[in-house]
């Protein structure tokens, strides 16, 4: 995985990368967003919601959580934050 390499080879720069989240937000967006948007949940505060979650998202990066792990602690984070909750819970591809 690119981003752990660069964790490993540049820390500095690793957590800078974890911590703007675009590298799991952007796909993720890609599959979330719709039902998202129908929500009310617009793509700037479901990238907020990523970043927040960072810490996870490292521990992913460093082989410590499985990826369905992190990304069901990440939808349930984004469900939380809903502004509307009548949709059905986001689904986590494996």
């Amino acid at each position: 995985m690119e981003t752990r390499t660069l964790l490993e080879d540049s820390p500095e720069e690793g957590i800078r990368l974890i911590h703007e989240a675009s590298f799991v937000a952007d796909p993720l967006w890609k599959e979330w967003g719709e039902p998202l948007e129908a929500s009310g949940m617009d793509r700037d505060r479901f990238l907020e919601i990523a970043r927040g979650y960072a810490g996870e998202l490292r521990l992913w990066v460093v082989g410590e959580r499985p990826w369905d792990h992190c990304a069901a602690g990440l939808a349930g984070r984004v469900s939380r934050r809903l502004p509307v909750r009548n949709e059905p819970a986001l689904e986590v591809s494996q």
